[in-house]
């Protein structure tokens, strides 16, 4: 946060660059066991919540993540009925994964209840399916969670974390993608945010690697556009525990039968097309 209390400034030392928003006023200021979390109400993005002072989620542009981190790796599965989320406790990725009528569980696991609430209150339109009979919530230790799950319980984990500092340290390591390859049934997948192809190629290719090297045939990397993200540009990383990513469900994405407001088949088609930089 900038000196300046008008403005909320997110500053990234690494690149020399800072991103910043307007702010009206200041909703929520609490320290949970885990992170502080914040919420502003901003002129032009609507509501923003921020941990540890990085942002979150805002209300103009939280569809666009929340949509690339479900939908694609949902319509690349052949058939997803159980999946699991490490981390989400804005509760906008469950959202979208219960879109989909043949999802039958969706466990979402994270280390903070205090996120979750603040969802709750300030964006209770990302919240909207956490009375789903399919949805079970749990506020537990997603690393401790993927290690102690039986073999085979999965067909889908999205690891819909923070950034790699933290609580979430963790869910970038080889250990932890080697409890979800053993947690994944055949043929099944596992998606995780991999942070800004401009300023993080190297954790991408670190990522991908240790995907690889703990087990997982393929990987693809998606891009999108994240405004309010460092750089602007995001990413998600998928694995494949044994199958192939470079199709999906091209029909049955075009086809479907809820709304979305960013994603759609040629969308998905696109974001698998890596700029020249990334193929290298």
């Amino acid at each position: 946060m900038s000196l300046d209390t008008s403005w909320y400034t997110e500053i990234h030392t690494a690149q020399g660059s800072a991103f910043s928003l307007k702010i009206k006023e200041k909703l929520l200021d609490e320290q949970s066991p885990f992170q502080r979390i914040e919420v502003y109400e901003t002129e032009g993005f609507g509501t923003l919540m921020t941990l540890d002072g990085l942002v979150m989620v805002t209300d103009l542009d939280n569809f666009i993540y929340h949509e690339m981190v479900s939908h694609p790796v949902l319509f690349t599965h052949p058939d997803p009925k159980d999946v699991l989320i490490i981390g989400g406790g804005d509760c906008g990725t469950l959202r979208e994964v219960l879109k989909h009528p043949g999802v039958t569980r969706a466990q979402q696991v994270d280390i903070d209840e205090g996120v979750t609430r603040a969802a709750e209150r300030f964006f209770p339109e990302l919240c909207e399916s956490n009375n789903d009979p399919r949805a079970e919530l749990y506020f537990d230790d997603g690393i401790k969670w993927v290690k102690d799950a039986a073999p085979g319980s999965y067909d889908i984990i999205i690891v819909d974390s923070t950034d790699p500092v933290g609580p979430a340290e963790g869910l970038f390591s080889a250990p932890f993608f080697r409890d979800c390859h053993r947690a994944l049934r055949d043929g099944g997948l596992i998606v995780q945010q991999s942070e800004s192809p401009l300023y993080h190629k190297k954790l991408i290719d670190d990522m991908r690697a240790t995907m690889r090297g703990t087990g997982f045939a393929s990987t693809l990397t998606l891009n999108f556009p994240q405004c309010s993200y460092p750089s602007g540009w995001w990413s998600a990383t998928l694995a494949s525990k044994n199958g192939d990513l470079s199709t999906f469900r091209e029909r049955d994405a075009a086809a479907k039968a809820f709304k979305t407001r960013y994603y759609n088949a040629a969308i998905h088609r696109a974001a698998m097309a890596l700029p020249e930089f990334m193929r290298s």
